[in-house]
């Protein structure tokens, strides 16, 4: 069942602040309302959409497709008190959410809406910075809940909750807690236990961070899932992952690398990545991964993917990736047969940034 309660009660919220001052004409400080909204309100927005071609055994797609059109303004209420609304055009509405920053400095905001949750690396980033057009590795994927998993559905690596993070004032390290309802975007809790997910990164040097991350929670399965046939749909079980890794970002480029391990009831899953890419000459770089993932060990569902291509940012966060992905078949399991594929991936980015300035008196 869809809960868009909080929303609701956040955006009267949001509406209610700024239409005190719009009633009167006049901002608290005197300033006209529209220079003193467009210096609080910033907005942005991309679109990802592009071709692919992919081959699996003699079944053959050849196709033009829209993966991605976000748009999401984010309000600063107070200095310390924020609001933020995020809908995906192509799917379904992605955040929302508002934050209180509690200290003076950034050592603790506490966060309450929907967000997606710090589980590994790269779930907390934007596709529009990760180097995959198929955006995150397999682990992740199906880790962080952004949809391989049919136990928990597709839930874009989003949910429903509350978070406390922060960093020291050296910003060396920096931490999370995510308490969850383990359910995923836009639903209640399918069972009572909260899920919680403990993040630390630790940057000893500017561009290097060594992060590491876990989770422990009751799944609530939604459907029978082939990885992990011992979970009936509507059974709760058990849901635990950690992830430790290593990214590094430069002028002379991009490396990030990480493992990950899962355990749903009683199946464990592991994997591990390797992504980079590296600037050859005036904004265009080469792109590489290599991405390995056991979806259930005991079963022997191991699948190696690898990555080839370049990408070309023609203008700041815009680009043009083309690219080429080869995933391997399932090597032990004779019953359950994921299939060797081979795809050729085009697609264009298009990104845009919009921070209101106030008008000089």
């Amino acid at each position: 069942m869809r809960n868009n309660s909080f929303f609701k009660v956040t955006l009267a919220v949001f509406l209610a602040v700024f239409s005190s001052t719009a009633a009167m004409g006049q901002s608290p400080s005197g300033e006209d309302l529209p220079g003193e909204l467009s210096g609080r309100i910033k907005l942005h927005g991309y679109a990802q959409g592009g071709y692919s071609y992919s081959q699996k055994g003699e079944q053959i797609i050849s196709t033009f497709e829209l993966k991605r059109v976000l748009f999401w303004a984010d309000a600063q209420i107070t200095d310390r008190w924020s609001f933020l609304f995020m809908h995906d055009f192509s799917s379904v509405v992605q955040e929302y959410y508002t934050e209180y920053r509690f200290t003076n400095n950034k050592a603790l905001t506490v966060r309450l809406g929907q967000f997606k949750n710090g589980l590994s690396i790269e779930n907390p980033l934007s596709p529009t910075s990760l180097e995959a057009i198929d955006v995150c590795s397999e682990g992740v994927v199906y880790l962080a809940g952004c949809g391989s998993d049919p136990l928990y559905g597709v839930q874009y690596g989003r949910d429903l909750g509350l978070s406390l993070y922060g960093e020291t004032s050296d910003a060396r390290f920096a931490y999370r807690v995510d308490v969850l309802n383990g359910q995923g975007i836009n639903k209640k809790d399918g069972n009572n236990d909260k899920d919680f997910i403990g993040r630390l990164e630790y940057r000893p040097l500017p561009g290097l961070r060594f992060v590491a991350s876990g989770q422990l929670g009751r799944g609530h399965a939604i459907a029978a899932s082939l990885y992990n046939p011992a979970i009936l749909p509507g059974e709760n079980y058990t849901r635990n992952r950690l992830t430790a890794g290593i990214e590094y970002k430069s002028s002379k480029g991009n490396l990030r690398a990480e493992y990950l391990e899962g355990k749903d009831g009683d199946a464990v899953s592991r994997g591990a990545y390797l992504t980079g890419s590296v600037p050859i000459w005036r904004g265009f770089d080469l792109v590489g991964s290599y991405d390995f993932f056991n979806y259930n060990t005991a079963l022997g569902l191991d699948q190696h993917k690898v990555i080839a291509g370049f990408q070309y940012w023609y203008y700041k966060k815009c680009r043009l990736q083309l690219q080429y992905v080869y995933k391997s078949a399932y090597t032990d399991a004779g019953w359950f047969v994921h299939g060797a594929s081979h795809a050729l991936m085009l697609q264009m980015q298009v990104r845009f940034d919009y921070t209101g300035q106030k008008k000089n008196s």
